[in-house]
């Protein structure tokens, strides 16, 4: 996700468009066993000279091993830049694309045998703060610093959407790529809301009436994915930055004692996402039901509403009806909202480490910066119907879905007024807190000044993590 919170620096949005992986909802103890160290490194290449077209000293005719989630976005872009890959550095590439990188990668971990590439998403990822500490990650800095593949003048950061950098680092280092950008909000569909007659609700109370008339027209007005409260916690968490404002956000990011506990922002946030719930307002069934089954039913017309990040439209292209016209809505605002309505949540996700134990470093750092080229960010659109964190990535001629236009028109009206929290990488554990607690609230077992108290005790513990001295953002 990438934004510094104050806005995001981008040239012609119009061209833009994102997505992101899926959610991470793993337990801490399978975790925390990926993370040990372990086990001695299999021996890797010799190192080739090192020069500026190959700042790394990429060996030719290595071996290369890359692991991809396979999510909503496949796995065929990541084939097609192996394919480029080897045919410039003579490489031969061991591809596997799976959901399961903490089932097929924990033990490689721990014995000191990762891939040489990794992205590290969807809902078995392995966290990456737990891999930080573990001293698990490469130091992706030295990538930032090479040249530009399109440009040898410019170091590869200069090419990269303000706030990717920060998004990657952890306790201080950049670890990792966030390469997919990424709105989040609610989608509904055009075709539905034109036969209805309904209008796209711009603050909190039009939201909700447009869910009654859905309920009382035999639709859900809100379908949330229930097994996976990641999703119901954008809303909550957005709520509250429009709300409060930055500094509300910051405080949350910032560990500050009074971050949900005091904040006026938040127990209105929550009151207002509850409101949802006690007034009969879900799709019914919706808190039992996976992400693909929330969204396979609203794309079956049975919600007007749907929460997601823009990876959707990619994710469920094989469930949406040809006229749809799926839309991408900012979170409506609730009253005396210090951000406007068009502000939204927008950055880098779908993160792509190498291993510190990698056998083949110096070709997975090559990959990262190749994957930061116009070639790849443009084979990435035509492949995953999303792009990328590179500044003007892709050309001119890739022709965008609706969704995806309509998330690019939300950026362009957001100007800077974009926003993103930075906790979730930072303290995964809280993060995952918080989440049971907006289970919890979404099941009614929970009311909103429980689910504050909860989420105020996730932020109190992770303030005692060492390592959080050096996470602070001004």
């Amino acid at each position: 996700m990438g934004s510094t919170g104050e806005g995001l620096g981008r040239r012609d949005l119009i061209k833009r468009s994102a997505a992101l992986g899926l959610i991470s909802v793993p337990t801490m103890s399978a975790l925390s066993a990926c993370a040990s160290g372990g086990g001695g490194t299999t021996k890797g290449p010799d190192k080739a000279p090192v020069t500026k077209e190959n700042p790394f000293g990429v060996a030719r005719g290595g071996k290369l091993e890359v692991v991809v989630f396979k999510g909503g976005f496949g796995d065929d872009y990541a084939k097609a830049w192996e394919a480029a890959f080897d045919k410039k550095w003579g490489t031969t590439t061991d591809h596997l694309g799976t959901q399961e990188i903490t089932g097929k990668l924990q033990t490689r971990f721990n014995g000191g045998n990762p891939p040489d590439v990794v992205d590290d998403a969807g809902a078995q990822k392995i966290k990456l703060d737990v891999l930080f500490k573990a001293g698990q990650l490469a130091d992706l800095t030295a990538v930032l610093e090479a040249p530009s593949l399109d440009d040898p003048g410019k170091k590869v950061r200069d090419t990269l959407i303000a706030g990717t950098v920060e998004q990657g680092t952890q306790g201080g280092k950049f670890v990792a790529l966030n390469y997919i950008y990424t709105v989040f909000g609610f989608w509904y569909s055009g075709k539905l809301f034109k036969e209805k007659g309904w209008a796209e609700p711009k603050t909190w109370d039009e939201f909700l009436a447009v869910c009654t008339k859905a309920k009382e027209a035999g639709i859900g007005g809100l379908a949330h994915q229930g097994k996976y409260p990641y999703y119901i916690n954008v809303v909550i968490m957005d709520l509250i930055a429009k709300k409060g404002g930055l500094e509300a956000m910051k405080a949350i990011d910032n560990l500050e004692p009074n971050a949900f506990e005091g904040n006026a922002a938040a127990l209105a946030a929550v009151e207002a996402v509850y409101e949802v719930v006690e007034k009969g307002l879900l799709m019914p069934g919706t808190n039992g039901l996976t992400h693909t089954e929330s969204q396979t039913a609203w794309n079956q017309y049975k919600a007007a509403f749907v929460p997601s990040g823009s990876w959707l439209e990619n994710e469920q292209l094989k469930q949406t009806p040809e006229d749809f016209d799926m839309k991408f809505l900012p979170v409506p605002v609730l009253a005396d909202s210090k951000l406007p309505f068009t502000a939204i949540r927008a950055g880098a996700g779908e993160p792509f480490i190498v291993p510190e134990k990698a056998a083949n470093k110096a070709a997975g750092l090559e990959f990262i910066r190749s994957m930061l080229s116009r070639e790849w960010s443009t084979l990435f659109a035509q492949q995953a119907n999303s792009l990328t964190v590179v500044k003007d990535g892709v050309d001119p001629g890739v022709k965008l879905r609706p969704g995806t236009q309509s998330a690019v028109a939300a950026l362009k009206a957001a100007g800077n007024d974009t926003f993103n929290y930075l906790y979730p990488d930072w303290y995964s554990e809280m993060d995952t807190e918080i989440q049971d607690a907006s289970n919890e609230l979404m099941a009614q077992r929970i009311q909103p000044k429980e689910w504050i108290k909860r989420a105020q005790a996730a932020v109190d513990k992770a303030a005692k993590d060492p390592n959080a001295k050096n996470n602070k953002r001004s």
